[in-house]
């Protein structure tokens, strides 16, 4: 249970492809899981992956059934944690919408991500979670799971003039949260 150091775009660990957990219930799991849980509340994320910490295991966190400060007219997303997703796009309709992530601190960009999704997965439990999603609950899953990949979502960046530092872009918005 400790808040931990969150890897910078460019750190090699963020590029590599996370391995499934094996197993379910274990205390490792479960501190992994409350290390995610206490970096990304003191971070005011939407969501983390283990890569972002430097664990190389398909887990990511997000949601806290609140309003995240970093996205302010976003709607609330239950807190969930997810090992081992698979993501079903249920159509061809993508939306595109302002990102911005703890890997890549002080910048935001607009991202294609589809609309609606369907996820599965398990908890640290080893229960299944099975949900149909969409609009800002599909994108968080979406841009947390690209990290078990070995993506950061500036690679999905189409348009680079709709990219930049969130201080520029959001000037309501205090800058001091995306850092």
């Amino acid at each position: 249970m400790a808040v931990c150091e969150i890897l910078k775009m460019g750190d090699p660990r963020l590029l590599r492809l996370a391995q499934p957990v094996q197993a379910f219930d274990t205390d490792a799991l479960h501190l992994l899981v409350s290390d995610l849980l206490d970096t990304m509340h003191a971070a005011n994320g939407a969501g983390l992956a283990a890569p972002q910490i430097g664990v190389d295991l398909r887990v990511v966190i997000f949601g806290s059934g609140q309003p995240n400060p970093r996205y302010p007219d976003a709607p609330v997303v239950p807190r969930t944690v997810l090992c081992n997703p698979v993501i079903t796009p249920l159509s061809d309709e993508e939306q595109h919408d302002w990102e911005g992530c703890l890997s890549v601190p002080g910048l935001r960009g607009i991202v294609p991500r589809w609309q609606r999704i369907r996820y599965t997965g398990f908890d640290q439990y080893g229960d299944p979670i099975d949900r149909t999603v969409e609009g800002f609950h599909a994108r968080v899953v979406q841009h947390e799971c690209d990290h078990l990949d070995g993506k950061l979502y500036p690679m999905r960046v189409r348009d680079f003039t709709r990219f930049g530092f969130t201080e520029v872009l959001f000037p309501g918005l205090d800058p001091t949260i995306d850092d």
